[in-house]
């Protein structure tokens, strides 16, 4: 018997895929239509019919739009599988143009994300693209991917932290594949007197202000983007957003704590000191259990590990 109590057929077109993938991809069946150029009732009537064919109800219609049912977060991962080998074969053995290019990532707010970010949509071949980097919350990360809001998050794991986290990608059926472990460092101004020292102790940030990103109603510990989450401090500001952030280190000689990675193209007034603290941070990205990574996700993944490389620190395998 069918799920959902949609009845069951034969017989699902590669079209319905690709319609279903870009509702998906815009949270509206009406925005989908319209980016598509054809009808909303067409567009609509398309959904229904596939959902008949799948046995499964695939969307959850709202005023507010169409988002994924636990059904439709599954079908999804398979039809941008399909979508995007077909559309690889139309390009080679039809000569069309490449198709729009769909990918949403969710991530905690590291600077070689936005990089890598960057060299992707650079190489891109598609005249057209619908990209997406959301810098969030770490619950928010685990949530996109999840439901597939997000194709992949990018966070990471501690001795402190990795019994809860890996709890949660369990649970949500995630997985977390290792891009590279760091040494824990303080991102400062370069103004800060902190600034030219070959390496800094916990004794030394004594009287700075420590910025941390603000976690929301999840501002557990466990769920902090800096390590040493536990350590009190006199003076500690939390914020939202990575410019905040910089913006506080220049105006506040504040620091707080990360992988040590940063950019000076885009980061050009901020430096990354060594803490001398026995903690390691595990770097990575996680995606469904069950779903592969479409290409586009893939050639993320790969900027990722050269953005990385080039910072002279080796990838894991």
């Amino acid at each position: 018997m069918a799920r959902g109590g949609v009845g069951t057929a034969h017989g699902i077109t590669l079209q319905q895929l690709r319609y279903f993938v870009e509702v998906a991809a815009e949270g509206s069946i009406t925005a989908a239509a319209d980016l598509l150029q054809v009808s909303q009732p067409t567009m609509s009537a398309a959904m229904k019919d596939l959902e008949r064919r799948v046995g499964r109800v695939l969307l959850r219609r709202s005023v507010r739009g169409a988002a994924l049912t636990e059904d439709g977060i599954e079908f999804l991962g398979y039809a941008r599988q399909v979508v995007e080998q077909a559309e690889l074969l139309e390009h080679r053995y039809l000569g069309r143009p490449p198709a729009r290019r769909l990918l949403a990532v969710s991530a905690q707010h590291y600077s070689f994300v936005v990089e890598a970010f960057v060299r992707m949509v650079k190489a891109s071949e598609a005249a057209e693209y619908a990209f997406t980097l959301r810098e969030t919350r770490t619950a928010d990360i685990i949530e996109d991917v999840r439901t597939l809001r997000s194709e992949l998050g990018v966070l990471y794991r501690s001795d402190f932290n990795r019994k809860v986290i890996d709890k949660l990608l369990r649970d949500s059926e995630l997985v977390f594949t290792p891009l590279f472990l760091a040494t824990p460092h303080i991102f400062v101004a370069r103004t800060n007197p902190l600034a030219s020292r070959r390496r800094v102790t916990l004794e030394d940030l004594e009287g700075l202000p420590r910025l941390t990103f603000d976690q929301g109603t999840d501002n557990s510990f466990y769920f902090a983007e800096e390590i040493l989450s536990t350590r009190s401090a006199a003076q500690d500001i939390r914020v939202s957003d990575r410019a905040t952030i910089f913006n506080l280190m220049i105006g506040l000689d504040g620091y707080t704590i990360s992988t040590g990675i940063v950019s000076d193209d885009l980061d050009p007034s901020i430096v990354a000191v060594p803490l001398e603290v026995d903690e390691r941070i595990e770097i990575g990205w996680i995606g469904h259990a069950s779903a592969p990574l479409t290409g586009q996700a893939e050639r993320f993944v790969a900027e990722m590990r050269e953005v990385v490389s080039s910072f002279g620190v080796e990838p894991l395998s």
